[in-house]
């Protein structure tokens, strides 16, 4: 192993044991399933803005967006980047304060399943239980996804088997989320964050000053037909310009509807500790996440720049995805400050799918645990017993997750852009309906999950196969079903009771 390994596998390594160590002080405050869940609602704004994109961002900020640039040119990752920014300002903007008051007053909710339930007063807790189930299907394979991508980025760097790297990167994960729940999850997100932060920092200047300072830079950019603007692609295969459709474009900027039906980052809002607070909040998590996106775009043109100039082999298909990879590793070679620095671009990767898999690991447990079997486990346990049980549960379904991720030939971007879907269509529509419209009740909320996640898995597996305009992401048609199921199942059947209208009033008061 050379000094510039050793460095970098010293960086990690610190990185790794803090988290741990952050996972042990966040125990502390844990006290009943509320605190392990939601973290007793006492994040502050900082914690709540850092934590919450961190979450979001995960492994495609700094390697799929990033790959996509450097591939095609800005137009496809310009387009996500752009309908991300939006979806990301109007989460935070029209429903970041309406849900954090709304599950307070809606029995202190502290899931998103048991706030449809508490909000609608379903007693039978069907809604709860649809919601843990939609959230295990879809949250499990990509806290999977999340497991795989650190063992890959490992078994690359230092030349070990996959299994293992894989297997260890899964128990840190699980370690400090398991010792302090959401609040060490919250915790290290906001690390996380600064870290990943930093890593794109260091990626830009280095890479630019490689590849021969800007001009350089945008000259090779400027030299490939279709690559430097939002309405053509270049096509590395032929080296021609190529349309870019107004559906494509659509279809891109429909990531942004899925932020309203992310567990994790609705999480973040119903546990701020003041909703006062989320103004300071949203402004930082905007900043931060434009920033930061655009930041990864261009990594991708100065990354070709790098290739024009020599720096390292053209990469081709989803090798492009390692870009920052190869640019940590040509860095590393300049000297142990390098090799150090290197290492916190290495670590940062690794933070952007930790911060990701914690929170998918906490959100599926926590469907298991408290909306699925709660009155099982808990209706005769004391808060200790209570705790037990959901840390037990946590660690079951980490157990499944790593079974899924055994294999090192499976996919890590597709799972998490059909999960991404799969949670817009069947959370979304209802998130915005229960906050905004007084006539919603449960049965168009059922209706509307059901619906969602049914098109989901119909249109990515059987409509979009067609091709042509049908090849639209699944999440928008997806959403706009749930949509105008939940509004016409709600406006067909009975209307909600007085009791559910005066609450929906006097939190639309406040």
């Amino acid at each position: 192993m050379t000094t510039a390994h050793i460095c970098i596998m010293a960086a990690i390594i610190v990185y790794l044991g803090a988290m741990l160590f952050v996972g042990y002080l966040c125990s502390k405050n844990n006290n009943d399933s509320s605190d392990f869940y939601l973290g007793g609602r006492k994040l502050g704004p900082l914690v709540t803005a850092m934590s919450a994109e961190a979450s979001d961002m995960s492994s495609w900020l700094l390697m799929g967006l990033p790959g996509l640039a450097y591939l095609t040119g800005i137009a496809d990752a310009g387009w996500t980047a752009i309908g991300l920014a939006i979806g990301t300002y109007v989460n935070w903007r029209i429903v970041a304060k309406r849900i954090r008051r709304y599950t307070h007053v809606a029995g202190n909710s502290i899931t998103l399943p048991s706030f449809f339930s508490n909000r609608y007063r379903d007693e039978k807790k069907i809604l709860q239980s649809i919601g843990a189930i939609f959230i295990v299907i879809f949250f499990i394979p990509y806290t999977a996804s999340g497991f795989a991508a650190c063992g890959k980025l490992f078994a690359s760097l230092f030349g070990v088997k996959y299994l293992p790297a894989m297997i260890i990167s899964a128990l840190v994960i699980v370690g400090y989320t398991t010792l302090g729940g959401f609040l060490a999850a919250s915790t290290t997100d906001f690390i996380q964050s600064i870290i990943m932060s930093i890593a794109l920092v260091i990626v830009f200047v280095f890479g630019i000053s490689t590849a021969g300072g800007i001009e350089a830079v945008a000259d090779h950019a400027r030299s490939l037909p279709g690559y430097l603007t939002m309405f053509t692609t270049y096509d590395p295969t032929t080296g021609t310009e190529q349309a870019y459709p107004l559906l494509n474009i659509i279809s891109m900027l429909a990531w942004g509807l899925g932020y309203f039906g992310m567990p994790h980052i609705l999480l973040r809002f119903m546990a701020i500790e003041d909703e006062e607070k989320l103004t300071l909040s949203r402004r930082v998590a905007t900043t931060w996440v434009v920033i930061s996106l655009a930041v990864a775009v261009l990594i991708g043109v100065v990354g070709l720049g790098m290739t024009a100039a020599g720096e390292f082999d053209l990469l081709e298909g989803s090798a492009s995805e390692t870009i920052i990879v190869q640019i940590a590793d040509l860095l590393s070679k300049h000297g142990v400050i390098a090799a150090i620095l290197a290492g916190v671009i290495l670590a940062g990767i690794l933070a952007s799918t930790m911060s990701t898999a914690d929170s998918q690991l906490l959100a599926a447990s926590s469907a298991v645990s408290s909306d699925l079997l709660g009155s099982i486990l808990k209706d005769k346990e004391t808060k200790k017993e209570s705790m037990v049980a959901d840390k037990i549960t946590l660690l079951l379904i980490a157990v499944v997750a790593m079974f899924i991720a055994r294999d090192p030939n499976s996919s890590v971007f597709t799972i998490v852009s059909f999960a991404w879907a799969g949670f817009g269509a069947v959370f979304g529509p209802v998130v915005l309906l229960a906050l905004f419209w007084r006539r919603s009740n449960w049965q168009g909320a059922l209706a509307g999950m059901i619906c969602g996640g049914s098109m989901v898995f119909i249109w990515k597996y059987g409509i979009s196969t067609l091709g042509g305009a049908w090849g639209i992401y699944e999440l928008l048609p997806a959403f706009l079903v749930a949509i105008a199921a939940n509004i016409i199942v709600s406006l067909i059947t009975k209307a909600p009771s007085k009791e559910i209208t005066d609450e929906f009033d006097l939190v639309n008061q406040k």
